[in-house]
């Protein structure tokens, strides 16, 4: 009883200073969240700015830019998956628009490592799949097996881009997996298919010793090119297979041909030296030998023949 008024006055003196800390506790943490919402609202709006900035600039076809902001940008959010999906990409337009092969070797080393890193984050976007694919088979054919891994992928995510049966089909002929070639090709075929394509579903069917095949297609890439050395590429090829098909005498109008309609061709004096020392013709075989060498004289064929 003696001590109950000093000890309710300390109390309620104590009180005030918690409720005054408490006030002033309180309107300091409205303050920081104040201050957080704005730096966030803030951020939040650069960020969208950002994303809006580089679809504006891929819209524009500006990749070299794209390519640019997303890498600054990467150092400070080196896992933000926008960003590299963006720097893989616009890397992977940089390369194939590029004439000089180192440029076009960092630029897909580019794509590669901002992809890969990108599927650490999200693994059902078919579009990282398909660009990834393209880039390794611009690799090389050591990573052929890659290209058709990621390719694959992204058909079976059902991104059905029309150009893929074709890097597929080249891919499967790098990995000599000629079947899976040819089918692959077989779905790429319509009224528009180019010379090219033509010519490498040739060469899968050739592969496959499926000559009837070959010759069928190699003689529409004859008809369709307008390029000549497409068109040389495709009588070599159709003069192999005639040859291996036992037809000698078609063989040798192919070579011919070439030398007829595009001059003098040391590939196609030489095969025909091949073609004569077959027959056991052993002085035209080396007539045409020395006409290879004459026209090329780095012939590693024909000097092969002299040096035996």
């Amino acid at each position: 009883m003696v001590n109950s008024g000093p000890q309710s006055k300390y109390g309620v003196s104590f009180h005030r200073k918690q409720v005054f800390h408490t006030a002033v506790t309180a309107v300091f943490i409205l303050i920081l969240l104040s201050l957080g919402g704005l730096l966030f609202i803030n951020w939040r709006d650069k960020r969208k700015n950002d994303g809006l900035e580089l679809q504006v600039l891929w819209a524009e076809g500006d990749y070299r830019q794209v390519f640019s902001a997303s890498r600054t940008a990467l150092e400070n959010k080196p896992m933000d998956y926008f960003l590299l999906v963006m720097n893989g990409f616009s890397a992977y337009q940089l390369a194939v628009a590029q004439t000089g092969s180192s440029d076009v070797e960092a630029y897909i080393d580019a794509c590669i490592w901002s992809l890969r890193k990108a599927l650490l984050l999200q693994d059902e976007d078919g579009r990282v799949y398909y660009v990834l694919g393209k880039a390794y088979y611009y690799k090389g054919t050591s990573y052929a097996d890659l290209a058709v891994s990621y390719l694959e992928k992204a058909r079976r995510l059902s991104f059905l881009a029309s150009d893929i049966p074709e890097y597929l089909g080249l891919s499967y002929a790098s990995l000599r997996d000629y079947r899976g070639s040819v089918a692959a090709f077989t779905q790429s075929l319509g009224d528009n298919t180019s010379d090219i394509l033509l010519l490498a579903i040739a060469k899968s069917y050739a592969e496959l010793g499926d000559y009837d095949s070959a010759r069928a297609y190699l003689l529409r890439c004859i008809e369709s090119s307008l390029d000549y050395n497409t068109i040389n590429a495709a009588r070599l090829l159709l003069g192999d297979v005639l040859k291996d098909a036992g037809d000698a005498a078609g063989a040798e109008i192919q070579y011919l041909a070439i030398i007829a309609e595009n001059g003098e061709n040391a590939e196609a004096h030489f095969r025909l030296g091949e073609l004569y020392f077959d027959q056991k013709d052993e002085i035209r075989a080396r007539a045409e030998w020395r006409r290879a060498e004459r026209i090329n004289p780095a012939h590693a064929g024909a000097r092969a023949r002299f040096n035996r």
